[in-house]
């Protein structure tokens, strides 16, 4: 179902913004004003806003259906698992101390100098 629901986001995405890029802007109906022809289009003199209108905010309801859907089902994937759950009821155990003793190291190494040696 998970995937199913990813599916249908993503195809309900794609529309949604290939709807949006279709639609004209609030200026592009100055033309129409001045009689270009508008008529003769698909949808009609004013019929191509109210459809493209409806149909993204359908898609962007559906989207937002989907979303809620997903989060539901990813609240209820992640609600099994616990900490408690995994270890069994059972306290972790420290891990084992091998030595308390460090060993005794000393490195004797003189830093390269940049600056040569002054012999007299």
């Amino acid at each position: 179902m998970n995937t199913a629901l990813i599916i249908v986001h993503v195809l309900l995405a794609i529309g949604l913004v290939g709807l949006v890029l279709v639609q004209q802007g609030k200026g592009a109906d100055m033309g129409t004003a001045f009689g270009a022809g508008a008529s003769g289009t698909l949808f009609g003199a004013s019929g191509a806003g109210n459809f493209l209108t409806r149909t993204t905010a359908i898609l962007a309801t559906l989207f937002f259906l989907t979303s809620l859907g997903l989060a539901y089902v990813a609240m209820q994937a992640g609600q099994s698992t616990s900490l408690m759950d995994a270890t069994g009821g059972a306290p972790a155990q420290a891990p084992a101390v091998i030595s308390s003793e460090m060993p005794d190291i000393t490195v004797d190494v003189q830093p390269p100098s940049d600056v040569p040696e002054v012999r007299e």
